[in-house]
């Protein structure tokens, strides 16, 4: 972890204590305070992402991308915005339409936050929010593309979020997600 990462981190993880103290002493939910301070006020979000099990979809053709992973990224107020400040990565394996053996698998790193929209929290699990949040990633083969991680929350969210992936490889994209497990952002 480099020292810029390192700063973000103890800046996110003091924001949050300041946020969590706030909350609790005036009578508010500290989960949802949290979830609001850094929708707005906040000027950047500190999210973890993770999935807990393999999430795969589907090309036109039938094939299939499955991954694994989870990371880091720090989003611009508000979730507009690039940066570049991301951590993480995971496996990949691409699978030929109806095949159960992989043509292809290495891994992946992340490279970048396209996008973060965050909406929904899980009330039971302190700091677990939902959302949408779009990484560029390059593939171990030299390819590039973008992995959506999408996570449904229960409380807040909208009913058209999901729960899994989509990704691009090259010109390909794996657009039609096959339901996943349980995939969790926490900031």
């Amino acid at each position: 972890m480099n020292i810029k990462t390192q700063v973000m981190a103890t800046i996110g993880f003091i924001l949050a204590a300041l946020v969590i103290a706030i909350g609790c002493s005036s009578g508010l939910d500290p989960a949802k305070t949290i979830v609001q301070s850094a929708r707005a006020d906040a000027p950047a979000a500190h999210i973890s992402w993770q999935i807990n099990s393999a999430a795969s979809a589907l090309a036109n053709d039938g094939s299939k991308i499955t991954l694994t992973g989870s990371g880091t990224f720090v989003a611009p107020a508000g979730g507009g915005g690039t940066s570049s400040a991301t951590t993480g990565g995971g496996t990949w394996a691409v699978f030929a339409a109806g095949a159960t053996t992989a043509s292809a698998s290495g891994n992946y790193s992340v490279t970048g936050l396209v996008r973060w929209d965050e909406l929904g929290i899980f009330p039971t699990l302190l700091n677990a929010v939902g959302g949408l949040a779009t990484l560029r990633v390059e593939y171990s083969d030299g390819s590039h593309g973008v992995l959506i991680v999408s996570c449904h929350a229960p409380s807040g969210s909208d009913p058209a979020i999901f729960e899994g992936i989509t990704a691009s490889k090259s010109a390909i994209d794996y657009w039609n997600r096959i339901a996943a497990g349980t995939l969790f952002f926490h900031d």
